[in-house]
């Protein structure tokens, strides 16, 4: 298992054989949020982007990243 960190946020990322692709999800929040990408930098760009969606997310709804 690997971290990657973007914003203040970690994301635990597995990588499934069977169909080949990185599988991430952002930890320490109590939402589920989840990304997946076949590269190592489209995973890149894929959690950003799930971390960048998560905080406008939180600001439409008046809440704060939990």
């Amino acid at each position: 298992m690997d971290l990657m960190t973007f914003k203040g946020f970690c994301a635990q990322v597995e990588y499934d054989a069977a169909d080949e692709t990185f599988i991430g999800r952002i930890t320490g929040i109590a939402d589920i949020v989840g990304f997946h990408a076949d590269t190592v930098d489209d995973l890149k760009g894929a959690f950003h982007e799930a971390v960048e969606d998560y905080i406008e997310a939180c600001a439409r709804t008046g809440g704060a990243p939990r």
